[in-house]
């Protein structure tokens, strides 16, 4: 099974994130779905976490998942490139530091960025990289 970044789906500034993997991704190596998916409510708790209770997307590959700052740099870094390059270097920043900017941005998202009514919904070109 592909990695899958899971995000909330009614954020505007993961849906412009999730945007941004797309089309780093013409391969389509990834797949999507939101955090208030059934398929997040089914997967996430066996690996340790309440999807009702996340402020973070979570890059979940090889049955692992990988939080906040680890989880978005990672997925960068499997699409690969020099943007991949560039966040597997951003990566040599402690965690705890890189959560703490993390952990800000996720507090003030939907302040910052606004938030939508309803989960996006994926362009037709698209559909077949949500999972949900």
């Amino acid at each position: 099974m592909p990695p899958i970044l899971f995000f909330d789906g009614v954020c505007n500034l993961c849906n412009k994130a999730v945007q941004v993997f797309i089309r780093r991704d013409p391969e389509g190596k990834l797949r999507f779905a939101s955090l208030q998916s059934d398929l997040a409510k089914e997967m996430l708790p066996k690996l340790g976490l309440d999807p009702e209770d996340m402020n973070s997307l979570v890059f979940v590959k090889e049955g692992k998942a990988y939080l906040r700052s680890e989880g978005a740099l990672l997925a960068d870094v499997y699409l690969g490139g020099w943007q991949g390059a560039f966040s597997n270097g951003l990566r040599i920043f402690p965690i705890w530091l890189r959560d703490g900017v993390y952990r800000i941005i996720s507090r003030n998202r939907y302040r910052w960025f606004g938030k939508q009514d309803a989960c996006m919904i994926p362009r037709p070109e698209w559909k077949e990289r949500f999972l949900e």
